[in-house]
């Protein structure tokens, strides 16, 4: 699997754990570089729908390759309506975050981009995320025990508040973990 890959060490360029734990899950074999401080802003007329894949670019033109390098890079952001809900800054942003979500269907949507020294393949999965009306307690709850503060949209759909809260999913569960392995696993049969 993957011979295509061989001329190639793979790098990812994330610290998230979950991250790491899926494209490990493909079988494909890598280390991890990741650049402290990379510059996450986007310009405030891009379209929700491509602020994602903007910022994977981004993050992927801010290392230095060498040739027998492949970089994956990605960025996941969570959206409900046009507010586009990052990582919380501290634990009232995240039940803000949490309410906002609650009882409505939103989209989980992560960018990615491949590159060489030669070639740059970028792209992004949508997924839409269904939360039943979350209590206030449950709200509270999952904050304090989960503090989820390193997560776009304040949650982790494989912890707690997903067990009890999703109550509907139109697309790739691992997109809303943060990284679309499926998409992920056919660009690299084809890199």
């Amino acid at each position: 699997m993957f011979e295509n890959l061989n001329q190639y060490k793979v790098v990812l360029a994330s610290q998230s754990p979950r991250r790491r734990e899926l494209l490990a899950g493909l079988g494909v074999a890598f280390e991890v570089m990741v650049l402290p401080d990379v510059d996450e802003s986007y310009p405030d007329d891009l379209p929700v729908i491509e602020i994602a894949e903007y910022i994977a670019k981004k993050k992927a033109d801010a290392y230095q390759l060498e040739p027998e390098e492949l970089l994956i890079t990605a960025d996941t952001i969570v959206v409900s309506g046009q507010e586009v809900l990052g990582k919380p800054r501290d634990r009232e942003d995240a039940c803000r975050m949490l309410r906002l979500l609650s009882g409505r269907t939103h989209q989980v949507i992560t960018g990615v981009s491949l590159c060489t020294t030669h070639r740059q393949r970028s792209f992004s999965v949508t997924t839409d995320v269904t939360f039943k009306q979350l209590t206030e307690e449950e709200i509270t709850y999952y904050v304090n025990h989960c503090q989820p503060y390193d997560k776009a949209g304040a949650y982790g759909i494989q912890e707690w508040i997903g067990y009890i809260g999703c109550t509907g999913l139109n697309g790739s569960y691992f997109n809303v973990m943060g990284l679309p392995v499926q998409r992920i696993y056919q660009e690299l049969s084809v890199f």
